[in-house]
């Protein structure tokens, strides 16, 4: 399995390195052509969300340098951050991507969003004609694999989101929400969770402003909120207790100055700031603010502990579950790899034996349909037994790791020259 992943999540960087790496949704289509179009790359997808940026590849030989894709497209030298990466391989990236969209590898266990966003990273790469063979094969299975995570463990019961760790967290610091005013910045998928969160632990006023208004109205609408023009962030974020940001902004939006601001204006009661966006919305030079309090996605984790030790037997079926499924997955790889050499070894040997029939034809003279059916029978039986040994070899090999070479092997022998499986450009 040619298939290689490089990434760093929240288990491996903090978030100050995740936020250098992380790729804009409106860069994302670009960046994942130039990833399938890079030296020795035939299929590409690309996964970047807050909590991961993995770069997912089925390569012409297994040893594409993603590395080297990384340092050209961040202009950056990897070896800065190389501690935080991690590479896996074949059967290995098999796994992690089923474990990524199974939400076994999540900072929440078992969360429902970043099946979603897999499939999201999945449809762009299909868009820009990325994945179309292998890859996608992987892909579509890694979906089939979530679902049967769900729906043979309770890994996903009383789902938790980062969303709704964040709520959490305010209630943590605050007591009860009761009559605290939030203000959501950026009305994304993640805003819309963190409010249905918010209002069902009895939050007040909320505020809604993004970039495009009419996207905050149709938020605030639907909880019964307030839109505020983007323009008029810096205005009104004073308003709030609490401000829960998830932009997609490439640097922070809201830095000290401001914070001084809106102390000013709020007489210093205090402001919380659960920044959940990757890069981050909010400068940690901030929270040096008497008065202020920041917690960025990382601060979620020291929450997420108390749902831990719920879902652990659930995740270890939910494992098994995984592992039962690379090994099946890999053993379709392979059983797929020999047909197009056991297709073209028949078919070489019915030409051989379809020619050999027509070169003593007019020796043997007129035959009656008896002794046609009588030849055929004959040279048929002797393809059938030529054939059985390479045959069963090759099928023998697809369960086999040295598969590749037992096909090439065969191929040599009896000069098939077409082209093999994969070798679809």
């Amino acid at each position: 399995m040619n298939f290689q992943l490089i990434g760093v999540n929240h288990k491996s960087a903090p978030v100050e390195v995740r936020e250098k790496l992380a790729i804009a949704d409106s860069r994302l289509a670009d960046v994942t052509l130039r990833l399938s179009k890079h030296p020795g790359i035939e299929e590409g997808m690309i996964v970047s969300t807050c909590n991961r940026v993995e770069l997912l590849a089925r390569t012409t030989n297994g040893h594409a340098d993603l590395r080297g894709f990384l340092r050209e497209h961040f202009q950056t030298d990897v070896s800065t951050y190389s501690s935080c990466l991690y590479e896996k391989n074949g059967p290995d990236a098999v796994r992690h991507l089923f474990r990524v969209a199974a939400s076994l590898d999540s900072l929440v266990v078992g969360e429902p969003q970043i099946l979603g966003q897999v499939k999201e990273a999945y449809a762009t790469a299909r868009a820009v004609g990325a994945v179309h063979s292998q890859l996608d094969a992987l892909i579509a299975r890694s979906f089939a694999v979530a679902k049967r995570v769900r729906t043979e463990t309770a890994v996903g019961s009383s789902a938790v989101s980062v969303a709704s760790v964040a709520v959490e967290l305010a209630k943590r610091i605050f007591g009860t929400l009761e009559g605290k005013a939030v203000y959501l910045v950026g009305a994304g998928k993640m805003s819309e969770l963190a409010a249905r969160h918010l209002i069902a632990h009895g939050a007040g006023t909320i505020f809604v402003a993004n970039r495009t208004y009419e996207r905050a109205a149709e938020l605030a609408h639907e909880f019964e909120g307030q839109a505020i023009l983007f323009e008029q962030l810096y205005e009104t974020a004073d308003k709030a207790d609490i401000v829960i940001t998830s932009t997609g902004a490439p640097f922070a939006i809201f830095r000290k100055e401001h914070g001084k601001l809106f102390l000013e204006r709020r007489k210093n009661r205090p402001m919380f700031f659960i920044d959940i966006a990757v890069p981050r919305d909010v400068d940690p030079e901030m929270a040096k603010l008497d008065g202020i309090f920041v917690y960025d996605i990382d601060d979620l984790q020291h929450v997420i502990g108390d749902h831990v030790a719920d879902r652990r037997r659930e995740a270890d079926r939910a494992e098994a579950i995984v592992e039962d499924e690379v090994h099946k997955f890999e053993g379709r790889l392979q059983a797929l790899a020999v047909v197009p050499t056991i297709v073209s070894l028949r078919e070489q040997i019915e030409t051989i034996r379809q020619a050999e029939i027509d070169r003593v034809r007019g020796r043997l003279g007129k035959l009656t349909p008896e002794q046609e059916l009588a030849v055929e029978a004959m040279t048929r039986g002797i393809v059938n037994k030529v054939l059985h040994a390479p045959i069963t070899t090759l099928k023998s090999a697809a369960k086999d790791p040295e598969a590749t070479t037992v096909i090439e092997l065969i191929r040599r022998m009896f000069n098939l020259n077409e082209k093999k499986s994969g070798e679809e450009r």
